[in-house]
């Protein structure tokens, strides 16, 4: 690269569902791209791997480039063993060999604060919250998958609209839920609902969230308290995190909170009711009104890596 020459970076956000890839110079978006899931412990590794080629393909043929000088990727579950490795891999396969892999909350939160203080909730697909101080100490609550935890997430409240459904059917209380349900998966007796809900592997529990959403727009009562619980229980990571760096590094001022995800940006239930929970313990929290763009985090990190290179 000559002197004066402007960086060609890649950043790549791969959350559990899909994953969007986009090449700048500079500020200057070149193209866009948008795959599959390259989360191994959702789609297997070799469908990953498949996806991040056929990714990367896409992007550079839409950017008409044949280079970049570094890459971010954020990728949920990024801490897992061989997780940087075969992604690295793939990236030197295609000519990258400045490049890194970091958790999707880290590429979220820099997409906020670019590097500074704050703390950020994920919540879309899975849940995560991450704060960190501004000498970059870390501090998670939650994000420990959807059979384990995930509370407040698109499969949360997919799963529990279910199982609060089948609770109010059994005490008569009033709920369209598993009529809603019953459309979407194709099944015509409560039988058939139950003996869908319990296949292995079972249905995609995140695709019922906009339906709960809905049911829940629509004066669903058993909707509506689901995704209040998922406000309170994203609105108690953010707290929980909020302590941690109070009480162990010491932060007394109060840093921004920023998130991303559907279930925050898409369903304003519960992003007012997050937003009211964190207001009302903390008044002068700083909160954001609209999600992050988790992908510009990651050309963020991109540019800084490639202001590392050594010109000649």
């Amino acid at each position: 690269m000559s002197i004066g020459e402007v960086n060609i970076v890649l950043g790549i956000d791969g959350g559990g569902t899909n994953t969007r890839a986009v090449i700048a110079k500079g500020n200057i978006v070149l193209g866009r791209a948008q795959g599959g899931s390259i989360k191994r412990l959702r789609v297997g590794a070799e469908a990953a791997e498949a996806n991040l080629r056929a990714l990367l393909n896409d992007v550079f043929a839409a950017s008409d480039v044949t280079r970049v000088d570094a890459a971010s990727a954020g990728i949920a579950s990024a801490s897992m063993p061989g997780v940087t490795d075969w992604i690295t891999a793939v990236f030197e396969d295609v000519g990258i060999s400045n490049s890194e892999v970091v958790g999707d909350e880290v590429i979220a939160l820099d997409a906020a604060v670019h590097g500074g203080p704050g703390i950020l909730q994920i919540a879309g697909t899975g849940s995560n919250c991450f704060g960190r101080t501004a000498d970059g100490a870390r501090e998670h609550a939650g994000g420990y998958s959807s059979t384990l935890g995930d509370e407040g997430s698109g499969f949360w409240i997919g799963l529990n609209g279910v199982r609060q459904a089948l609770r109010a059917h059994d005490h008569g209380e009033p709920c369209t839920i598993l009529q809603r349900v019953a459309a979407e998966w194709g099944t015509n007796t409560l039988e058939e609902l139950v003996n869908m809900g319990n296949l292995v592997p079972g249905p995609d529990f995140s695709a019922l969230a906009p339906l709960m959403s809905a049911a829940a727009e629509d004066g669903d009562p058993v909707a509506v308290r689901v995704l209040h619980q998922a406000a309170a229980d994203l609105a108690d990571f953010v707290l929980l995190v909020r302590s941690k760096l109070r009480l162990r590094h010491g932060i007394t001022e109060e840093v921004p909170v920023a998130f991303t995800g559907s279930v925050l940006e898409k369903m304003g239930i519960v992003r007012v009711r997050f937003t009211e929970i964190l207001k009302e313990a903390v008044p002068d929290l700083p909160v954001a009104q609209q999600g992050v763009v988790a992908v510009e985090g990651a050309l963020w990190r991109a540019h800084r890596l490639a202001g590392s290179l050594v010109r000649v």
